[in-house]
């Protein structure tokens, strides 16, 4: 396990030093969440286009008890591991890259991938039998981006996101097919 853990350093100290001053800025605006508030908008615009109001709020009830049931599952995990995150580990902080960012204390696992993937396999397979490829791949992206972003700023390790990803992935298909039986989101 030690092997793993210091694998997970190394692997961390050269992808957060890949970046540099000039890319910063961009990174904290990807790793922000409003900054995807205009698409969120447009999701809710396809749900209401694609579904009838009453399934529509339904889904959007879905979507908000999956972020919470993942959330607040994430932080369990966190508080039960206690593994610090790197921009709070001492011996860290002289090999990364010092980028102004909120550091809260635990990190394993991620809330910002287990939260991006759940919510993008949700919508995927809600979108399965439309014509929807763009934001298909706008979802894939998403996930890649705001997960690395993690890294790249440091407040992650990659195993923190490797897990978030797993299991918000599982929250995500776990959650669709619970609504999929509650509402039978393909009867329209």
């Amino acid at each position: 396990m030690e092997n793993i853990l210091n694998l997970d350093r190394e692997f961390l100290i050269y992808l957060n030093n890949l970046g540099s001053n000039n890319w910063d800025l961009l990174w904290l605006t990807l790793t922000n969440k409003l900054t995807y508030f205009p698409f969120f908008l447009f999701v809710i615009y396809l749900i209401f286009k694609n579904f009838s109001i009453k399934q529509s709020l339904f889904i959007l009830l879905s979507i908000a008890m999956l972020i919470l049931l993942t959330d607040q599952f994430t932080n369990v995990i966190k508080d039960s591991f206690q593994r610090l995150r790197p921009c709070r580990d001492d011996t860290l902080n002289f090999l990364l890259r010092s980028i102004e960012v909120r550091c809260g204390k635990y990190g394993f696992f991620s809330a910002h991938a287990s939260n991006s993937i759940a919510v993008s396999v949700f919508l995927f397979k809600l979108f399965s039998n439309n014509n929807y490829t763009v934001l298909n791949y706008f979802l894939l992206l998403w996930v890649i981006v705001f997960s690395y972003s993690r890294i790249y700023l440091g407040v992650h390790y990659p195993l923190d996101i490797i897990f978030g990803l797993i299991v918000g992935f599982v929250f995500g298909i776990l959650s669709y097919k619970i609504a999929e039986k509650l509402i039978l989101i393909r009867g329209k």
